[in-house]
């Protein structure tokens, strides 16, 4: 009995001692979950902020095409006499009991209404992944799914015209996974052809993927719908199948920028007439025969979310004028699984989303040679991903088990207290090129906006100007003046400073950094991480504290070699004039970042002359910073100490580089060459 009763007690000790660690899991998956959803809730209302924050004619101008003389919305003659609405006749049809409604009331309702549509949007699309899927993924979806909705360029584009194109996705998405039947299947997404007509191209996935009453019932409701409105408004139903031919020149013309469909691309290189169209048509036709063809092998497979994303995009690439607010089909496509390695799973979803939710000059840099792809960023993508992405099929090994990526052995913490993140261990494996080309174009590009961005009056910026130089005074550093003189009497001293201001603070650390990736990718992660962390504490000191460089200091004698005499109420300093924020002086990342290349360059070279040869740059830097009256000294103090910080936090949180990197490039370096980790340098150089 003893015995039993001992047995009972270790095994309810055990049972707890189990059920420890998987109550944790459940209560951090729900303070997550929580957080997720208020983050979801936080974008619903800085968009309808930002909404109703506009001018009142400049909101919902799509809905504002009706307003009448007495602010109550009405239809006076033709839907298309302004060509700023874009939908179909039938779409205007269904539209027209608002027209008895109050402007205001209307405004409310239709901002509110979209936001309950992206909800339900975001929550079928939640329920939709394909099974089966982790319970973490299963609670954190809807959230996910909400948030970038809420971020995407379609949906605020929306929500700031006063647009339908949600309710067509929608539709799509409730035939496909919320009702029951295949009529009402197809009834809904018919409706959908019917207010976007190339909608019509999921009849085929039906058709072949079996569901051929769905695909008939789809047909034959567009067909109904259709009919009534040309009925009902005979002459806007001539106007827009006839004379615009399905919309084409509703909204702008067809080459705009803002048309991300085949033919607006095709346009825009100068093509037009007889061979434009026959090339569009030849096209169009190509891309939706293998887009079907590719989502209904996917649908086969289990992934029908998938496939109805590959349709939708085929459907944006085909149609005559796919405008903004029409692209959502792109966002779906982030549910498709590419690469068999754990660290690649991210490069395509994260390229949707980028593409989706910002600008396309923050993806490629302002380039001639680039702007063909800036241009067609959105069309690109959908294209990619209805005919060429390969996505992985459920039946093979990689979909539910990818190759792990391996971590080096978690390194102690450095303080008692402070315990590095999970997210944080050192990776031995090299990150992908691609994701790593997005990050850094993303985040220079999202650097160079907030620097623009977090600006100063003049007045407080030479203020502080005046406070760094009476301190540098009291501390007798106050060299500028007599080093600007002094190089500026020196013609070739003065180009070559001039130039090294200009280009080696962009080339220098891109070169170390490509080096560390393809010699030492361990290391490159190391010190991309600290290069970044300290870029974002010389962020935040712009916008503590804006300075007034030497040269924009008026009465202090400085000469501007860089960009010659100014004047201070209106500096003209080139191309960069109207982006730059010439008051982000304070810390000099000029410096900062040169410092970080000569301590990665000294710490890591083989040879003690390229260790010096890497610690001349920050002094060749601090010179020219500091010759062409573009800094104070202080600035570079400045610079080093967030260089400091980048490298402090690093070593908090992902403790010293010596062992674990060592370890992990020995390992990396011999299942790259199959040659014995003895046999070669522990650090791979």
């Amino acid at each position: 009995m003893a015995n039993a009763e001992r047995s009972g007690r270790a095994a309810e000790a055990f049972g707890a001692t189990a059920a420890g660690p998987a109550m944790a899991v459940q209560a951090r998956l729900r303070a997550a979950r929580l957080a997720l959803w208020l983050v979801a809730a936080v974008l619903a209302a800085r968009e309808v902020a930002v909404v109703l924050r506009t001018p009142r004619g400049e909101r919902l101008t799509d809905l504002e095409t009706w307003v009448g003389p007495h602010g109550v919305l009405h239809v006076n003659g033709s839907l298309y006499d302004s060509t700023s609405f874009t939908g179909t006749p039938f779409a205007g049809l269904v539209l027209k009991p608002l027209t008895r409604t109050a402007e205001q009331a209307l405004g409310w309702g239709w901002t509110f209404g979209t936001l309950l549509l992206v909800v339900a949007l975001g929550l079928v699309a939640a329920r939709a992944l394909p099974q089966p899927v982790s319970r973490r993924t299963s609670l954190l979806a809807a959230p996910v799914a909400i948030s970038l909705l809420m971020l995407s360029l379609p949906i605020r584009n929306a929500l700031h015209l006063g647009q339908t194109s949600a309710i067509p996705v929608l539709l799509v998405l409730l035939g496909c996974f919320a009702v029951r039947g295949q009529r009402a299947c197809g009834l809904l997404i018919g409706f959908a052809a019917a207010l976007q007509p190339t909608v019509l191209l999921f009849a085929p996935l039906l058709w072949f993927t079996g569901r051929r009453k769905a695909a008939l019932s789809t047909g034959l409701t567009f067909v109904g719908c259709t009919a009534i409105a040309w009925a009902a408004m005979a002459h806007d139903s001539y106007t827009y199948w006839v004379h615009h031919m399905a919309g084409t020149g509703l909204g702008g013309q067809a080459d705009d920028l803002a048309n991300q469909s085949l033919h607006g691309s095709l346009l825009r290189t100068g093509l037009s007439g007889p061979l434009e169209i026959s090339l569009f048509l030849l096209l169009g036709a190509g891309v939706a025969a293998l887009g079907v063809r590719r989502a209904v092998r996917y649908a086969r497979d289990g992934q029908l979310l998938l496939a109805v994303a590959i349709t939708g995009c085929a459907a944006i690439a085909v149609s005559p004028t796919t405008w903004q607010h029409q692209l959502l089909w792109v966002l779906l496509a982030v549910v498709g699984r590419v690469g068999k390695r754990s660290s690649d799973r991210y490069v395509w979803p994260l390229a949707v989303v980028l593409v989706m939710t910002l600008p396309a000059r923050m993806m490629l840099p302002d380039m001639p040679s680039l702007y063909g792809l800036r241009d067609n960023m959105v069309l690109l993508a959908a294209l990619l991903a209805a005919t060429v992405v390969p996505f992985l099929s459920r039946t093979s090994p990689h979909y539910r088990s990818p190759v792990p990526t391996e971590y080096a052995p978690p390194a102690p913490a450095r303080f008692r207290h402070v315990t590095p993140p999970p997210f944080l261990r050192r990776v031995l494996t090299r990150p992908n090129l691609l994701l790593e080309l997005l990050l850094i174009r993303v985040t220079y590009a999202a650097y160079g906006q907030v620097r623009s961005v977090v600006t100063a009056d003049r007045a407080t910026a030479e203020q502080h100007g005046r406070q760094i130089h009476s301190l540098e005074k009291w501390l007798s550093i106050d060299i500028e003046r007599w080093a600007n003189h002094t190089v500026a009497t020196v013609d070739w001293l003065r180009n070559f400073f001039d130039h090294y201001y200009v280009s080696f603070h962009f080339l220098v650390p891109l070169a170390v950094l490509a080096l560390l990736y393809v010699r030492r990718p361990v290391d490159y992660r190391w010190a991309r991480s600290t290069l970044g962390l300290a870029t974002l504490f010389g962020l935040l000191g712009f916008w503590l504290y804006p300075l007034a460089p030497p040269r924009l200091m008026p009465g202090s004698g400085f000469i501007d070699t860089v960009h010659g005499v100014q004047d201070f109420s209106k500096p003209d300093y080139g191309v960069m004039t109207e982006v730059a924020n010439q008051y982000a002086a304070m810390p000099s990342l000029h410096f900062g970042w040169s410092l970080w290349c000569g301590i990665v360059i000294a710490v890591l070279a083989p040879k003690w002359w390229m260790k010096a040869l890497g610690l001349l740059h920050p002094l060749f830097t601090l010179s020219a910073i500091v010759a062409t009256a573009n800094h104070w000294i202080l600035d570079a103090v400045g610079g080093a100490a967030v260089v400091g910080a980048g490298f402090g936090l690093t070593y908090l949180l992902t403790g010293p580089r010596a062992a674990t990197v060592t370890a992990a490039a020995a390992k990396l370096d011999s299942d790259d060459r199959g040659v014995p980790v003895g046999e070669r340098s522990p650090t791979g150089g």
